[in-house]
């Protein structure tokens, strides 16, 4: 493996989606830093990008405090120049309208937006002396309509794209790649997979189409392909979804 004099910065560096990012990016030869709540549940994630000779640093995170986003990414780019940051935290909650507290509310926007925008803010700071850069954020389907039950969470991912889309807008001519990608599909995880069973009984999570779930695997690949496009021809929104998906 070729290591490169840069690092990666993944914000929600969860189990699927967010792990498989890391991997991706450190099997190109980023040193990646992965920050999450709880860092130590981050210990397989080292120990699998280790193992494969990649370098990672992992380090609990909350990003809703503006000093711990600060503090994490100016790590990072102590490192090694600070070349990527994907915002992957999801939030993903659904409760009826008149059950939706205010509590609910605020911390589902304070986890899916807010924290966005600091990552987004710090990132752009950290890469505007170096001449440039990559910023992407993870959105849903909720980022473009609302669903029954999920006024928090597509208030939150709405609000999260559209702050995607001004700092697109105003960082791209200073050659900062801003992006955002809709996941339009549930993703396979543990979770999903408990949902399913939940509503659809074990028969159905036993005989799941394959094309219903998106394996996070391939979420990590789309990052990869918005991470290689030329100058001339950068993408600030993708919407992926697996081929079964109806839309």
């Amino acid at each position: 493996m070729q290591h490169r004099n840069a690092t990666a910065a993944v914000i929600g560096a969860g189990d699927y989606i967010g792990s498989a990012i890391a991997k991706k990016f450190a099997a190109e030869g980023f040193t990646i830093f992965a920050g999450r709540r709880n860092g130590d549940k981050l210990a397989p994630l080292v120990a699998e990008v280790e193992a494969a000779g990649g370098r990672i640093v992992a380090r609990s995170l909350d990003a809703r405090k503006e000093e711990d986003i600060t503090a994490f990414l100016q790590a990072a780019d102590q490192h090694a120049p600070l070349e990527v940051c994907i915002f992957n935290i999801g939030a993903n909650v659904n409760f009826p309208l008149l059950d939706t507290t205010e509590r609910v509310f605020r911390k589902v926007w304070e986890m899916a937006c807010y924290s966005g925008f600091l990552a987004g803010r710090e990132a752009a700071r950290l890469m505007l002396p170096h001449g440039g850069g990559c910023i992407f954020f993870t959105g849903a389907t909720a980022s473009l309509r609302g669903g029954v039950g999920y006024a928090a969470f597509a208030a939150a991912k709405a609000g999260l794209r559209a702050m995607a889309q001004a700092a697109a807008r105003e960082l791209g001519p200073r050659n900062i790649h801003v992006a955002h990608l809709v996941i339009d599909s549930g993703v396979d995880t543990a979770w999903v997979r408990e949902r399913i069973k939940d509503r659809e009984g074990e028969a159905a999570l036993q005989n799941l189409d394959p094309g219903r779930l998106m394996r996070p695997e391939a979420v990590a690949e789309t990052y990869w392909q918005l991470y290689s496009q030329p100058r001339d021809a950068w993408t600030f929104e993708q919407e992926i979804r697996p081929f079964g998906e109806k839309w």
